[in-house]
């Protein structure tokens, strides 16, 4: 890259997504623990070779954008796509951009491989895009009747990101009739008599348009499952509350500790911390802190969930083995199971309680306190599978 070269970045995501359907502009939709439009910013953000990624959003979208994506740089788009990206030129061109990539952000999963490639295109051309080969037959569609094949011979799957030289694209706008409209902006660039390169595409930068794409686009994920374990005691004593699984449970004696000391939620907690390496109970919530003398071990558990989530994690399923002579955990198992369901936002089919007894040995089989021990497994997004 010259001195002066100045590469950019720019994100269309200004459209309804009307055809996805629910409400929601599908690029604001979680995909993998995080919204769609996250995806694609992130790989150009990255990408080494450039300094700015500007993002197009529908006006009334913009504190939403800004909320998702804190970092992100975000301005209004306008009525049409071809608004959007002209917007967006006029104001990259004010910042001494030279070359831009204008990408969908309904094609999550960008890698830097293709922006290489469409970069590279950029040597000898006035602009690069990816490309696909087209696999399967054509034909048209004569009223829901097959009509004649078309030759696919010649003919390519146009994606982007779509790479310009500045002056080319935005000579490109300027000519382009105002009552028509472009799909994308290689073909103005071509109507101008410039020369856009084409280099190979990438099957993961399917487009989403429809619900069904949705799934689709869930199952390219790279998911990585993680399992780990956790194991807490607190000691009996008489005056004390009982709370086991975040149920409070009648019983002689209840467990000490600073909180309400519920050995079955803390044991799970830190199997969940577990998962993502993010250490144990005592890390986040010291005992040593007055905050948390007496609270409910429901929002341990809480915070534990949100750290999965916030790394676009999902709990698949948790074990727990209560250990004590006393008392019967049977009775109170369903209502134990409902309360960490519904703490974890998660099916109660994936909750597992169980309670076993150590024959009268030991600590617990004195009567002297109750242990736990827990399994979580979660699964976490590694990225797009190629």
């Amino acid at each position: 890259m010259s001195q002066m070269e100045k590469i950019a970045a720019l994100i269309v995501a200004a459209g309804g997504g009307t055809r996805m359907g629910g409400g929601v502009p599908k690029q604001f939709r979680d995909l993998g623990g995080r919204p769609m439009l996250a995806w694609s910013h992130e790989a150009l953000r990255t990408h080494p070779a450039i300094s700015t990624v500007l993002t197009m959003v529908a006006a009334d979208q913009i504190d939403v954008a800004r909320s998702l994506l804190p970092d992100a740089q975000v301005a209004p788009g306008g009525a049409s796509r071809r608004e959007s990206v002209a917007k967006g030129l006029r104001q990259l061109a004010l910042e001494g951009v030279t070359k831009v990539l204008i990408h969908d952000a309904a094609r999550p999963f960008l890698s830097h491989d293709v922006i290489d490639r469409v970069l590279a295109g950029l040597a000898s051309a006035d602009g690069a895009m990816p490309v696909l080969a087209v696999a399967d037959t054509l034909a048209r569609n004569a009223d829901d009747v097959l009509g004649e094949i078309v030759p696919r011979d010649g003919v390519v799957r146009v994606q982007t990101p779509q790479g310009f030289h500045m002056q080319a694209v935005i000579a490109a706008h300027a000519a382009w009739p105002a009552e028509a409209e472009a799909t994308d902006d290689a073909q103005m660039v071509r109507r101008l008599g410039g020369r856009v390169a084409l280099v190979q595409g990438d099957a993961m930068l399917e487009k989403i348009t429809y619900p069904d794409d949705m799934a689709g686009a869930d199952m390219r994920l790279a998911w990585e499952t993680r399992t780990a374990m956790g194991f807490d005691v607190h000691r009996l004593e008489d005056g004390e509350e009982l709370w086991l699984g975040g149920v409070l449970i009648p019983h002689h004696q209840g467990l000490s500790g600073h909180s309400d000391a519920d050995v079955a939620l803390h044991a799970l907690t830190d199997a969940l911390l577990g998962t993502i390496a993010a250490g144990d109970i005592g890390t986040h919530f010291p005992p040593s802190d007055p905050q948390w003398k007496g609270a409910e071990s429901g929002q341990f558990l809480q915070h534990a969930a949100k750290l999965i989530a916030d790394k676009g994690g999902r709990i698949d399923f948790v074990d727990l083995t209560i250990i004590c002579e006393a008392p019967k955990i049977g009775p109170h198992r369903a209502a134990m199971v409902a309360r960490i369901a519904e703490l974890l936002q998660i099916d109660q089919s994936r909750v597992s309680l169980k309670a076993t007894t150590t024959e009268r040995l030991g600590f617990t089989g004195r009567g002297e306190g109750i242990a736990t021990q827990a399994v979580a497994t979660v699964r976490l997004p590694g990225g797009a599978q190629a």
